[in-house]
Order: structure tokens, then sequence, then C-alpha cells
């Protein structure tokens, strides 16, 4: 299946083997869409604006549901979870595809609401592997806009409570924009040049346990330098990450600047650098996504991670970061070796131009923002001017008097 998305517009088309292909329909959000992905076989699109769409590929159904306005999302097997600007979580459940039996809406389910209502701006869910009859042990870490990191779980013997919350973390200042609970850490990034904070998490029997509880583990920044007017795909083709699966070491792909060949490659637990990765034909990378590809048939055989870098000269470049993370792996952990040091910073922000003037010269004059400012500081240096004495300027220098001593003029800023 092949979805694509323009403007509030879907297409959707079955790709076989052969080079067949099929096209399944065309459908409409009626808002832009910010967010298209597949749920097993089901289509979902998502618009900020509090719009869900669904196509359902048994009964080809397209359906829309309008709720609050979502701020964050995320899926766990069958289940999309939404997080909202109102501060409540919802969730629908692809497999049953619930409708509401009054109107054939699509139903969406309230199942958590932030004590202090602040917007949910980040999700990630954990389905740990202890499965009863009753359901799975769901475990869900949020973050708000307020900087908040909280964790909620829900117990398969409480499954019709609701969930109950765990832990709150408040060590962030900015708005969450990223959090990962995974098997053995809790990660989360916030705005504030993608200031990131980790945990350890316990766990007991492969759920999470309170004894000890979560404990500190890092505190390092990603940063990241996006140009002021980018275009829309930009952020979609440059995420930081974390990449990998939960139960295994997930990293983060720095890229500093927008215009470089080069990106960092950091374990997402501790900040540590992977490995460089630097464009075989030092042409920029101007995307990169991270994908997990299925191993062989043969016993033994274990899935591969490849980062994918697309370039400014329209080739795609393959890199095999399995082999990096093992290398890593036996590698000594005690170098400090993170982000980029203070002279490749340097060299990175040589490549770069750092003004948000497009002119191959300096501009002469002052910015509008500065200009009440320049006025002032050229007044009293016109004073400063006036009063001291000419002696040691050459009439009619620059910055100097004419014979007219009260005639004072700024001939250049």
């Amino acid at each position: 299946m092949l979805a694509v998305a323009f403007g509030s517009m879907i297409r959707l088309w079955c790709c076989q083997d052969d080079s067949l292909r099929n096209e399944i329909g065309t459908f409409d959000l009626g808002v832009r869409v910010d967010s298209l992905f597949f749920i097993g076989s089901q289509l979902v699109a998502t618009s900020h604006t509090g719009k869900v769409g669904v196509w359902h590929a048994v009964t080809r159904s397209w359906q829309c549901q309008n709720i609050q306005p979502i701020s964050s999302y995320d899926t766990a097997g069958t289940f999309l979870l939404l997080g909202c600007t109102n501060g409540s979580i919802y969730y629908i459940d692809m497999e049953k595809f619930p409708l509401r039996m009054k109107d054939n809406d699509l139903l969406v389910t309230e199942l958590y609401a932030d004590p202090s209502q602040d917007a949910v701006t980040a999700l990630s869910v954990y389905l740990t592997p202890k499965i009863t009859l009753m359901g799975n042990w769901i475990e869900i870490a949020y973050g708000t806009s307020s900087g908040k990191v909280r964790m909620i779980v829900q117990h398969p013997e409480t499954m019709g409570q609701g969930p109950q919350l765990f832990q709150t973390f408040t060590v962030h200042r900015s708005r969450i924009t990223k959090v990962m609970l995974s098997e053995k850490h809790l990660v989360s990034v916030c705005s504030e040049s993608n200031h990131v904070r980790t945990w350890n998490v316990t766990r007991f029997r492969g759920m999470l346990s309170t004894q000890p509880g979560s404990t500190p583990l890092a505190s390092f920044k990603v940063l990241s330098l996006d140009e002021p007017d980018c275009h829309p795909s930009y952020p979609v083709g440059n995420d930081i990450g974390p990449y990998g699966d939960r139960e295994d070491q997930q990293v983060f792909i720095q890229k500093v600047v927008p215009e470089t060949d080069l990106l960092y490659v950091r374990v997402s637990s501790t900040g540590h650098r992977v490995c460089e990765i630097r464009s075989v034909d030092t042409s920029f990378i101007s995307c990169f996504s991270v994908h997990e590809c299925e191993g062989s048939s043969r016993m033994g055989s274990r899935p591969r991670r490849f980062l994918f870098t697309g370039h400014s000269n329209g080739s795609v470049q393959i890199w095999d970061l399995t082999t990096a993370l093992e290398s890593y792996s036996k590698s000594d952990k005690t170098t400090d070796l993170a982000g980029p040091s203070h002279e490749e910073l340097v060299y990175l922000m040589g490549q770069c131009d750092l003004s948000s003037s497009r002119c191959t010269t300096p501009s002469l004059s002052p910015a509008t923002s500065l200009m009440p400012l320049r006025t002032n500081q050229l007044r009293a240096s016109s004073n400063h001017l006036g009063n001291r004495s000419t002696e040691d300027l050459p009439l009619g220098a620059e910055g100097g008097h004419e014979e007219n001593v009260n005639d004072v003029r700024v001939t250049h800023c």
C-alpha cells in the first residue's frame, strides 16, 4: 500500500511485486494533512486542527471525525493514541474499528486527562510482553507544554478503570517535543536547544516497579540549527529521533546546520557518539531516515538497521548502523566524545551563512528593530565628538570635523 497526501487530499494505491499498481481512491480530509501513516492495513490521516481520517481496508470505507486540536500522537499495536491541547489523551482501536451507532461516526474514547490540563505535546506508548487473558499492561509516557513528563500505567486487572498516574518529572523548563519510553530507559526532549534528559527505569518481571524507581541517567543537548523559513517537509526529513526498536539500543541523528555533509549518530540514553556519517561525494545532506530491515530466514539472523541519507545532488546513500552499534558496544565507553567538539562546531559554522540576509556583502543599514537604539547611540556619539578636541584628527578626515566645529556630521557607520 502506498499513500500520498497533498494539501487536504490523499491518494491511495495498492502496489504489487510485478510492478502492477491499482489506485484505490482519492479521499478528502477537509483540512491540511499533517501526518499520514498505516496501522496494520488501516490508513490514518491527522491534522493539528483536530480532525482524524481513517480508511478501513476490510470495509473500504473512509471515516472522518472531529476532536480537540491534536498536538501529538503515537501508535501501539492496533491502538492509535492522540494527545490534544486540552490535556486529554484519546484512543481508537483500529482492530475493532468502532463506529457510533447513533450517527455512524468514528468512536474516539478519552483515555486520560492531565491533572494540570496542560497540552499533551509528546506521547510514547509501551506494551510490555506480559500478556494475560484480560489484556496487556499498558505504559504511557507523555510530555506537556509546561515541561512536565508523566508516566501512567494500566493494569490488566483494572482495564475498565483507566490508567493511573505512576510518576511525574519536573526537570524541563520548556515545552516537551519528544518522549520515548523503552524497556530500560525514559528519554525526553524539550524545545530549548533539544535539551535531553534520560532516566533508567526499574522493572520487575517486565513491568514498571517503584523499588527503587526511576533514576536520573544523563543530561545533554542535540543541537540542531534550522533555517528560519524552511520548507514544511524539512522537519519531517531531518527528525533527530530517537530511532530504533524499544527493546534495542536507540540513537539520535544530529545534523547541526542545514547545509552540511556530516551527521553525528549518538546513543539516545547517554548522548555518547557512536559514529560520524560523512557524505562520500561531499554533497550536502538534505534529509535522512533510519529503517529496520527484517533478517533473512536463516537461523540466528537478526534485523539490520540502516541509515538512508538524501543529498543535494539527488543521490541517496545507505549506511549500515548495525555494524556501527556493534563496534560501539565493544569499545571503551568511558570516553567523553559525544556531540561536536568546539573545533568541529567552528568548522560546521564556517560552512553556513548565519545571517538572515541573502546579500553577498554585509548590509550597511541597521535592522529596523534597532533603529531607535541606533539613533540614540549616534546622537550621544555626535555630542561626544563635538565636545572633544580635534587636534588628533585631520580636517576633513572620516569621522573628523570640518572647519566649522559646530557642524558635527557622522559620515560613516
